[in-house]
């Protein structure tokens, strides 16, 4: 059985200062998760990561936002798969749908990131979804499929069960306009059946999360769709009590 999981992803907030403070008052929520056999952790932002890592309760899971697929190299601004190692970061969200507008993150260079992470027993969380046009228009599986066909393959078959992938439709990230719980579960069962396709029966060890503007008041309703493995949730993870409340919601 697939064990359930909740990601805050920070995006751009908190100070170091800030990041400590909710890392420091995060116990009871670890405590509560682990009790119910839910995973959780945070995103902090790079300049929080060895703060976030070093006060964050151990059974609590603290990913990177981003990575690049080089080890090293003249890539100004960027960090590498080493530099998180180093800390004791082992997971990266890879391919946010705000990366991929702002940055230039195509599915390719997706793919890179994936498989590099991979090969050093790292986790990535891979995101895909849709825009409102492409939704609107009806094409929204056409266009997933062509995300995960191409961002997650040559994945070899020993290294699928360690993939985490976020279904976040774009037209509801940060927006309060939510996807129905309809619209997840069928996206995340489409999302499961194309991966079946290219890995067989080891898709079904993957955990596929959705994420766009969840929230402590309907994170149950999602996760109690059978292909809802869990959460990446923005705004409401920034808060403790709000970070807490998502927990104490899906239990």
């Amino acid at each position: 059985m697939r064990k359930k999981l909740l990601i805050g992803n920070w995006k751009m907030n908190k100070t170091c200062a800030e990041a400590k403070a909710f890392a420091l008052a995060s116990s009871p929520i670890a405590s509560l998760a682990k009790t119910h056999q839910i995973e959780i952790g945070v995103a902090p932002t790079f300049l929080s990561l060895r703060t976030v890592k070093e006060n964050l309760p151990l059974s609590m899971i603290v990913a990177s936002q981003n990575v690049h697929f080089e080890d090293k190299g003249a890539f100004t601004g960027e960090i590498s798969i080493p530099m998180l190692k180093e800390i004791g970061i082992t997971w990266s969200i890879i391919g946010h749908s705000e990366r991929r507008t702002y940055d230039d993150e195509t599915n390719e260079k997706c793919n890179k990131k994936v498989l590099k992470l991979l090969e050093n027993e790292m986790t990535p969380l891979y995101c895909c979804g849709e825009s409102l046009e492409i939704f609107e228009k009806g094409e929204t599986k056409r266009f997933v499929r062509t995300q995960i066909e191409e961002g997650l393959k040559n994945i070899p078959l020993d290294k699928v069960d360690q993939l985490v992938v976020a279904y976040e439709p774009i037209w509801s990230i940060g927006t309060g306009k939510n996807a129905s719980k309809e619209i997840a579960e069928d996206m995340c069962a489409f999302i499961r059946a194309v991966l079946k396709e290219m890995y067989g029966l080891k898709s079904e060890q993957v955990r596929i999360l959705y994420g766009g503007s969840v929230k402590p008041e309907n994170i149950k309703e999602y996760l109690s769709c059978p292909n809802v493995d869990g959460a990446l949730v923005g705004g409401a993870s920034l808060k403790i009590d709000s970070f807490a409340e998502l927990v104490q919601n899906i239990i």
